[in-house]
């Protein structure tokens, strides 16, 4: 709501405190997101990709998918940007099955 909708600071913080987050947390939450406002869209697009990738290799792999292995792949390589792990994970994995 902060910069879509032009909240306050004090607006935003008052949201969050709703949600259940301490003051002290709405406070740094608020304040993270006036200083970087598009870094809370990251985890959401991380987050599509790897669902995305998910169900390319379940439906590639069918039966010999295996969750763990998939979760253990994303994981085991460590913070790499979104291209890389699209290109690459299918390979890991299919390495692994």
């Amino acid at each position: 709501g902060m910069h879509g909708l032009r909240w306050s600071r004090q607006r935003s913080i008052d949201f969050l405190l709703k949600t259940g987050l301490s003051e002290t947390d709405a406070v740094i939450e608020t304040d993270r997101y006036i200083a970087w406002p598009g870094q809370a869209l990251t985890y959401k697009l991380g987050q599509r990709e790897i669902e995305r990738l998910r169900a390319e290799i379940a439906n590639r792999d069918r039966d010999r998918f295996d969750l763990r292995e998939f979760h253990d792949q994303v994981l085991a390589h460590g913070s790499l940007p979104l291209a890389t792990l699209a290109r690459e994970l299918p390979t890991w994995v299919a390495a692994t099955a």
